[in-house]
């Protein structure tokens, strides 16, 4: 007599993501506006709940890329299976309005981090070593 084994299927566990990414400079903010939006959809479509947004706007790169000196940054925080940064990434590398990306698993410690930042914690503290000083 053979034993029956059973499988369960446990539901995928959810980690916090955070991901970067820099796009070229000669778009204007409709274009901007709209590459972002493509990538919080794909995001979205894949199961992801997005926590957090933040448009740095145009900054001054470190080193040049692509022959250009700027790029527009913006960082998206959020929690989803591991399976979303596989499509996300994959995205990036399609749209050639990426300079650059970044995806990064959040431990606990960044996630506190982030929340704090997030409200204005840090900005409190610069404020009251600059009236001491």
């Amino acid at each position: 007599m053979q034993a029956k084994i059973k499988y369960t299927i446990e539901p995928m566990e959810l980690k916090n993501y955070e991901t970067v990414f820099i796009l070229t400079p000669l778009l204007n903010e409709v274009q901007m506006q709209e590459t972002v939006e493509k990538f919080r959809q794909v995001l979205k479509e894949n199961g992801a709940d997005i926590i957090h947004e933040e448009n740095w706007g145009l900054r001054k790169l470190a080193y040049p890329i692509q022959k250009k000196s700027t790029g527009f940054y913006h960082l998206v925080e959020f929690k989803a299976p591991g399976t979303v940064i596989d499509a996300l990434e994959l995205a990036y590398r399609r749209d050639e309005k990426v300079v650059r990306f970044l995806t990064t698993a959040l431990d606990k410690h960044a996630v506190a981090y982030n929340e704090r930042r997030r409200n204005g914690e840090f900005k409190s503290q610069a404020k009251k070593e600059e009236v001491k000083a």
